[in-house]
């Protein structure tokens, strides 16, 4: 009889420390989903984004992991509160590189609107000497029309980057730099074939 009491208390006792060990990490789970919050607030999601996506994929392993230990009966969870401290270091080193990338995009679209700036005010001062004709006039008045559609594009990227939105301001700027270019080669093409000195 004494065996039986003791084999039972052994076995309820047994119960009791493997479902101890088997309880969801739920504020580790929470301070990870919070490192990975302040992480998108410092904008990691937008000047490092393979990044942020290799924390979030690593995060969704982790919750797929608690998933399937919370389906077992002798649920373990040691791994995944190590793998749940490699993420929020993870977000927390991505967060500490996002000033540098950041300076880098400023920097580099500070150059971009610089030199935007210079090949539009060359566009305006050779749109005067383009040839005029019968199909002159209307390209003159396209060309125009598509610089004044550079100019606001550099104007709405030059607000951007006053309000500190860089890698907005960058896009912005590299597309309207692109055009800005080709509107200058076909002037400066049709000024050759014109055999107009610029």
């Amino acid at each position: 009889m004494k065996n039986k009491v003791f084999m039972g208390f052994a076995a309820i006792v047994m119960v009791v420390v493997l479902s101890s060990c088997g309880k969801v990490p739920q504020a580790q789970i929470d301070a990870t989903k919070a490192a990975i919050e302040a992480a998108k607030a410092a904008e990691v999601n937008v000047y490092l984004p393979d990044e942020f996506a290799k924390v979030q994929d690593a995060m969704n392993t982790v919750l797929a992991d608690v998933e399937t230990q919370k389906s077992k009966l002798f649920k373990k969870f040691g791994d995944v509160k190590v793998k749940l401290d490699e993420v929020t270091n993870m977000a927390n080193q991505a967060v500490a590189g996002v000033a540098a990338k950041k300076e880098e995009v400023k920097n580099q679209t500070q150059t971009l609107l610089n030199d935007i700036k210079a090949v539009a005010e060359e566009n305006t001062k050779l749109v005067p000497k383009l040839p005029r004709g019968k199909e002159g006039a209307q390209v003159i008045e396209q060309i125009k029309t598509d610089l004044t559609g550079v100019e606001s594009a550099v104007a709405e990227a030059q607000g951007l980057f006053d309000k500190g939105s860089f890698m907005d301001a960058m896009n912005k700027v590299k597309a309207a730099k692109a055009k800005a270019d080709a509107l200058n080669s076909e002037i400066k093409e049709a000024l050759r074939k014109a055999r107009i000195r610029f």
